[in-house]
């Protein structure tokens, strides 16, 4: 492939290195110039560009992508469409994820231009998670070079695998000591039955019995009665050797032992058993517990039917300290007494709304046009937050700035946040940053609405949030009408800083756009909705006709 700047007589047939804006288009990065393009970028005042000409054998990216992602799927694992040379594999089902890093790293050597990056070894995903990702850096790639890597990826098993989850069912004997606690023992069946259901499988009722050896003896074997795929002996007190009661009761069960502790910490004190072909085991202590911790990782591995045999269990010492981390972040010293409930999962991320109604609505004088209601009497603003509560947008924050409480007033109890303007005088800029800083930290992007666009419908902004793709490089979603850009627009996380640091009118934001062109994602919309916005008196009778404003009243006025 050859890269470098084509002067445009020559550059027919290349491939564009950068996006450019011309008077009448966008030609995007990876756009193949024909003659309309050139003629396009000489009207703009150019003429050279920087563009990569492919050489005999040269593959291009979402073909070298494609095949590369062929090469490495194996069984429950489904190739995405290839995009700007990516292509994402998710899950089909349920289940572990097993990588073989020597081979991975293989075949990420073979050369730099061909990437594979895959979740974390033995990650439990749901179906439809993204499990890897190809991504060919360049827009294409030697021949040669993509046969080694498919080679590579061909020479054996699959570099990673899915092992889907089965529905086991699962026998728990819980045994307990004169002056135990009822809140210990429910603690440990309550956490199990956590564990099992999270992993598809379904819990027989719980055995107790005394902590004795012929007693978890009888249980066990009642519970294989019952149909018990997977057995689990909770001690009353910890197991501290092979010959303990709890490994002592598997033997007498007509079981053995496999291995008794790991190198997890906490649940070094965990005893790997069998009995009558299947699997058991005498748990630690951290069983009570519903954080994670051994007990997990080698209940995962049995439901995705992988062995877990001394050398699994030695492999697991890598990443094994789970003691007083960010993944178990309760220290055993505060955990005394009543077992822990589950940490709070993390808040999800979101694509956030940012309503600007701030304004003084000086165009529209002597009215508010945010307050003036339509024939139905709801005011402009009521309009368009309507609007974008309709849509997935989530949280919807609306700036406020002059008469705050009468936007508030007209809003009612609708669900959104208000976050109030200081000097929303200055100009549009200082209110889009209120409402930018005002944005929670889950918030992965923004959509950022004007207050007088009540055309602008949930489903238009809808369209905005599914355009949203940080994987695909669609950073920034822009919906245009006829070739013209309108607004909404959708805003990364990565531009808030930006758009924080923007003055005057807002007249950045477009300044934005230009220098971020390649990451924008242009929605052709068919509404001029996304170009109509009413702030003086005239444009008010262009709305639809239910949308008119009756006379304006007193308290309408600016």
């Amino acid at each position: 492939m050859i890269f470098t700047s084509f002067p445009l007589d020559e550059a027919e047939g290349a491939v564009l290195a950068h996006s450019h804006r011309t008077p009448d288009r966008v030609l995007k990065k990876g756009t193949v110039l024909d003659a309309a393009g050139i003629a396009a970028l000489r009207a703009a005042g150019k003429d050279a560009v920087i563009a990569a000409r492919f050489e005999p054998g040269d593959i291009a990216e979402n073909d070298a992508a494609t095949r590369l992602a062929a090469a490495v799927t194996g069984p429950l694992v489904s190739a995405g469409r290839a995009g700007t040379g990516r292509v994402n594999l998710h899950a089909d089902t349920a289940g572990l994820l097993i990588v073989d890093q020597a081979r991975l790293v293989r075949i990420n050597r073979v050369d730099e231009s061909l990437t594979v990056a895959t979740l974390p070894d033995s990650a439990v995903v749901a179906p439809g998670d993204m499990l890897a990702t190809i991504k060919v850096i360049p827009f294409a790639v030697p021949g040669p070079l993509l046969e080694r890597a498919e080679a590579l990826a061909r020479d054996g098993r699959a570099p990673f695998t899915l092992h889907p989850f089965r529905p086991l069912t699962v026998g728990l004997v819980v045994c307990e000591l004169p002056g135990m606690k009822e809140s210990v023992l429910a603690g440990t069946v309550e956490a199990t039955q956590a564990r099992v259901l999270a992993l598809g499988g379904t819990m027989l009722p719980s055995r107790r019995c005394a902590h004795a050896t012929d007693e978890i003896a009888a249980a066990l074997r009642d519970m294989l009665a019952e149909g018990a795929d997977l057995l689990l002996v909770a001690g009353a007190s910890a197991t501290v050797d092979r010959r303990d009661v709890g490994p002592s009761g598997v033997v007498a069960a007509g079981g053995r032992i496999i291995h008794f502790g790991m190198p997890v910490d906490p649940g070094n004190l965990i005893c790997t058993c069998e009995i009558a072909g299947k699997p058991a085991l005498v748990l630690p202590g951290c069983a009570r517990s519903p954080r994670l911790n051994g007990i997990d990782w080698v209940l995962r591995r049995l439901f995705a039917g992988l062995p877990v045999d001394a050398d699994a269990l030695a492999a697991m010492g890598v990443g094994g300290l789970l003691k007083d981390t960010a993944a178990r972040p309760l220290p055993r010293a505060k955990a005394a007494g009543k077992p822990a409930l589950p940490a709070p999962p993390a808040e999800k991320s979101t694509i956030a709304a940012v309503v600007l109604a701030a304004g003084k609505s000086t165009r529209m004088a002597p009215f508010n046009k945010l307050l003036i209601p339509d024939r139905a009497g709801k005011p402009m603003i009521a309009r368009v937050v309507d609007n974008v509560l309709s849509s997935a947008a989530r949280p919807v924050i609306v700036v406020t700035g002059h008469r705050a409480d009468d936007i508030k007033a007209a809003l009612g109890g609708r669900p959104v946040t208000y976050v109030a303007s200081p000097h929303y005088e200055a100009g549009l800029s200082e209110s889009l940053k209120a409402g930018i800083a005002a944005l929670p930290a889950a918030a992965r992007a923004a959509v950022v609405c004007l207050g007088d666009m009540p055309l602008v419908t949930g489903r238009i902004i809808d369209r905005l949030l599914a355009a949203h793709d940080t994987d695909q490089g669609r950073l920034i979603a822009v919906p245009t009408h006829q070739g013209q850009l309108g607004n909404p627009i959708l805003w990364d996380r990565r531009y808030f800083p930006e758009l924080l640091a923007m003055t005057g009118d807002g007249g950045g934001g477009r300044r934005i756009l230009r220098e971020h062109a390649e990451a924008v994602a242009e929605i052709d919309v068919n509404d001029d909705a996304v170009l109509r916005d009413f702030d003086t008196q005239e444009s008010l009778a262009t709305l639809p006709p239910r949308l008119r404003p009756a006379e304006p009243k007193v308290g309408d006025v600016a």
